[in-house]
């Protein structure tokens, strides 16, 4: 062995450097094992964090497919995705698996096809902007509906009231009378009265306002529906399918108030649970200052403390002299004194 070998380190397997510490010996240990330990972690928590992002991606788009027209079409699409995934790996049948490969390489038109409903509702609600009202018009119009259906209730006249969300219902529904006024219980009244040449139908309200009348919603196909439910309910679970809306019904028969949002029947509700409902809904809800908006509104009195000008101070008012006593009755007037 010449000199030159025998002062060099020797090489190491992973690049052929010498893996050498020259700090003390306890430091030595503690990087290591503070490297083993962020070389640990980093093997575990991007996994973890795929598995958490694709668990709540399923949780949610299984939520909001339930319930809907694509729901049984997405179960059997699964499910023979499934069984023909299991068969072709245990079988090892060619063919088949290469069929599946190719299908799922067009699985993506597929699905914008099938689920387009669907899907632009879901767009729809993840572009939702929230409204330029404050929540005093926002309850006002709920008072508008509530009132509405009592007044109709009460004397059983059938009503069905489509309230528009983020989804335009003009291209949901067909024809329809233009209105274009402000939305009251006496207006709608009159749209409904059985007298009236627009009364058959449904309305479609948007920010207080009435937009069309007599229009005609599409009725649902759902087979597990009762049969005593009429045309009006249909139409309005028909409608709360294909829209983000809130349609509330009154029953010409019995008077009963109901109302269908995503794609669910609630039937023979009180003014006061609608009242509820359509404040949840559509009514903002007063959001808790943090220490930045409380900063802010700090220094917005602030500024406007300053930028004002000051009011004048008042002067005080002259004093006024006093008035002489007049003497009491019955009393005698006393002689003024000599000089």
């Amino acid at each position: 062995m010449d000199e030159a070998s025998a002062t060099s380190p020797p090489a190491t397997e992973s690049g052929g450097k010498p893996d050498y510490c020259f700090a003390p010996p306890r430091v030595c240990g503690k990087l290591s094992a503070n490297t083993v330990a962020l070389d640990y972690f980093s093997s575990i928590w991007r996994p973890a964090l795929e598995i958490l992002i694709l668990a709540v991606g399923i949780y949610h788009a299984a939520n909001f497919i339930r319930g809907t027209r694509g729901a049984p079409v997405v179960t059997g699409l699964v499910v023979l995705f499934i069984a023909l995934s299991f068969l072709t790996t245990v079988l090892e049948l060619t063919v088949l698996r290469w069929l599946l490969t190719t299908f799922s390489a067009f699985s993506a038109v597929a699905v914008l096809v099938i689920f387009q409903p669907e899907l632009r509702r879901l767009l729809a609600e993840l572009g939702n902007q929230s409204l330029l009202m404050s929540a005093r018009e926002q309850r006002e119009d709920v008072e508008v509906i509530i009132e509405t259906v009592e007044r109709l209730a009460d004397v059983r006249i059938g009503a069905l009231m489509a309230m528009e969300q983020t989804i335009n219902l003009t291209e949901a529904v067909e024809s329809g009378v233009a209105v274009d006024c402000e939305a009251t219980p006496e207006m709608l009244e009159t749209i409904f009265f059985p007298n009236n040449a627009i009364h058959d139908g449904g309305v479609l309200l948007k920010n207080g306002r009435i937009l069309r009348a007599a229009c005609i919603f599409p009725l649902t196909q759902r087979q597990d529906l009762h049969k005593s439910l009429g045309t009006r309910h249909r139409a309005a679970i028909g409608l709360s399918e294909e829209t983000d809306a809130v349609v509330v019904v009154v029953s010409e028969e019995t008077g009963a108030i109901s109302y269908a949002y995503r794609n669910e029947l609630k039937r023979g509700v009180t003014a006061e649970e609608l009242r509820a409902f359509l404040t949840a809904i559509f009514v903002q809800r007063v959001r808790t200052r943090n220490w930045v908006d409380n900063f802010r509104l700090w220094l917005a009195r602030q500024v406007k403390l300053t930028s004002s000008p000051k009011a004048p101070e008042p002067q005080p008012a002259p004093a006024k002299p006093a008035e002489p006593s007049s003497p009491a009755p019955g009393a005698l007037p006393q002689k003024a004194e000599a000089k």
